[in-house]
């Protein structure tokens, strides 16, 4: 099926509906990459009663052509490279240092704007739902999921409205489910696949995993 989404918030109500069996789940994590996968990951957290946080992780696009991923970084010293578009634009090793160095400094600043003093969220022997607002390359996805790897969770879930067949494949191969609404082919752009696609910005993101944090809590006082 692939359709088009409103925005962001109707997409992570559908996919709420096909993560239905995690509802109420034990030691269950909604995970967001920010910032456009913090209110698909919200609308999930919700509707399955479960802690939302952000896991922040940064897209190393290409000089000149920053859409294009060569690698990610993610927070714990991750790095995932595509060296298939690293040979073929023939991109050197100092472009790409500084390119991470660039973006570990974004990483940092992120991490100080959405969580401030609090520690970074315990995975280990949790379920973890990983939610993105789409997955083209899957680069910065799978730098996500090498960090949280790291951590020892008993599962891992990649949530997404919109990516391809052919990353979904590949995903499945190194995570325990995926979960995908639209899979078109050939992708082109994931904003194509929503009416809606403005740019989330960082108070929204910390007003969401406030509002999260008043609802869980509010659930555990009934």
């Amino acid at each position: 099926m692939n359709s088009r989404f409103q925005n962001r918030t109707e997409a992570g109500q559908r996919l709420a509906t096909k993560l239905a069996a995690y509802t109420n789940f034990p030691n269950l994590l909604v995970l967001g990459l920010p910032r456009g996968g913090v209110p698909v990951a919200y609308e999930i957290a919700n509707a399955l009663h479960a802690p939302l946080d952000v896991w922040l992780v940064r897209k190393l696009g290409v000089p000149g052509q920053e859409e294009l991923a060569m690698g990610a970084i993610a927070l714990g010293g991750v790095m995932i490279l595509n060296q298939e578009i690293i040979q073929a634009l023939d991109i050197p090793q100092d472009a790409i240092q500084r390119v991470a160095e660039a973006e570990q400094q974004e990483l940092e600043r992120r991490d100080r704007a959405y969580r401030g003093d609090r520690p970074l969220p315990q995975v280990q022997d949790h379920t973890v739902i990983l939610v993105d607002d789409g997955i083209a390359t899957s680069s910065t996805l799978r730098a996500a999921i090498a960090a949280l790897q790291r951590q020892n969770p008993q599962r891992i879930v990649v949530a997404a409205p919109v990516a391809p067949p052919s990353v979904c494949e590949s995903l499945r191969n190194v995570v325990d489910e995926v979960i995908c609404l639209s899979m078109p082919e050939p992708l082109q752009s994931i904003g194509l696949w929503y009416q809606d696609f403005s740019q989330t910005t960082d108070e929204e993101v910390r007003e969401l995993l406030k509002q999260s944090a008043i609802s869980l809590a509010a659930i555990g006082e009934r």
